[in-house]
């Protein structure tokens, strides 16, 4: 179509067009039967404009007490003098552990003897894994952080491969600890499962310990804020999208039974879904169509795409990738802006769940689909 087009839409009743979206079909026309046929969701294909030569930028690259919680055996200590790590370990399902592991170092919203309450939280991709030390405030350190990931990884019959931070913070320290330790450090807000453990304990946790303080409210709302800064870098002429759809496909199709699945994502990754989510909720996402789709998957599998957002005040498109890399996609008109704000709604909705795919054209199966879980500010 010409560089103006706008997906068609159908008068068909919106409840048979989803009876229809929840066959077992394959996944472009999954995607493009949400994309193409739901007339209850405006969905506004866009050209990004093209880059001039000067234009173009590089790119860069846990008393212990035990809780059983969805079949996952969580290890939370508020003390060091505590026993060893095998007997913390030992009710582990390690056939359920992957090599994709987690950690966060920070402090909690807890005084401990008019200290700030520091902990380490291990954990894996599929979060059956969970480990918790809290550290004395005076030992804080790599040397600290580095012992703790030794002693779980040397006791455990899962060894991490990978193992993902997100805290900008603290990465000099989590680079330090983990550079002597034969893993893959990756700075990532790909780390899913940690943020749903950390989400865990500021409600479930942190609010019945003795010197809880609650944490401020913060200042913020859908579709960016005044306080965000950051400066999107353009994506050179080689990895952009010609066209780009705001497209939805139910949540159903994500969870067990449901026909997306590992086996036709491309070089993609799934993240896991909170099954507290309504299974008749609809998951938004991007759907990005370029002649030179499999290029940019496969950029995107090297890289750690954390998500797609859309700023409203800055009318942008944005990829976030690693910690805190951002990437602009497209700048967004009015019509585009209203579509994005519908887009920015229904994740928040889904608590940050939404998915970004690549292809060719509508009937290609994807070179890579990602689902993503927008991180938190507030952890």
């Amino acid at each position: 179509g010409s560089q103006d087009s706008t997906a068609k839409t159908t008068d068909k009743d919106p409840q048979q067009l989803r009876c229809s979206m929840l066959r077992r079909i394959t996944m472009p026309s999954l995607v493009w039967a949400a994309a193409l046929s739901l007339s209850f969701t405006a969905m506004q294909a866009f050209q990004l404009p093209s880059t001039s030569s000067q234009q173009k930028h590089a790119l860069a690259g846990r008393s212990i007490e035990r809780v059983k919680a969805k079949g996952s055996i969580q290890i939370q200590r508020y003390s060091t003098a505590a026993a060893s790590v095998a007997n913390d370990l030992e009710s582990v399902a390690w056939d359920t552990v992957t090599d994709d592991w987690e950690l966060d170092c920070y402090s909690r919203p807890v005084l401990v003897g008019g200290k700030k309450l520091w902990e380490i939280l291990i954990t894996d991709s599929s979060g059956n894994l969970r480990v918790c030390r809290s550290l004395p405030s005076n030992k804080v350190n790599s040397r600290e952080v580095r012992k703790v990931v030794e002693d779980v990884i040397g006791e455990s019959e899962v060894k991490p491969g990978t193992i993902r931070f997100f805290r900008g913070a603290m990465f000099n320290m989590i680079n330090i600890a983990l550079s002597e330790i034969d893993v893959v450090a990756k700075p990532s807000r790909c780390t899913f499962a940690l943020a749903q453990w950390l989400e865990e304990r500021n409600r479930d946790v942190y609010p019945q310990m003795e010197g809880y303080q609650a944490a401020k409210a913060r200042l913020g709302g859908v579709g960016g804020t005044f306080l965000d800064i950051r400066t999107a870098v353009k994506l050179p002429d080689a990895l952009r999208g010609e066209k780009y759809a705001f497209v939805g496909l139910p949540l159903a199709e994500f969870i067990e039974g449901g026909s997306v699945n590992n086996e036709n994502i491309g070089v993609g990754r799934l993240c896991p879904v909170d099954s507290t989510l309504p299974a008749d909720s609809f998951v938004q996402g991007v759907v990005i169509l370029t002649s030179r789709a499999k290029a940019l998957a496969s950029w995107l599998a090297g890289t750690e795409v954390g998500g797609i957002k859309a700023d409203i005040r800055k009318r942008e498109l944005v990829m976030e990738t690693d910690i805190d890399n951002q990437y602009l996609m497209a700048k967004l008109d009015d019509d585009q802006r209203r579509e994005a704000a519908n887009f920015e709604e229904g994740k928040d909705s889904l608590n940050g769940l939404h998915f970004v795919s690549v292809q060719e054209d509508e009937n290609d199966d994807p070179a890579g689909f990602w689902l993503l879980r927008e991180i938190p500010d507030n952890l």
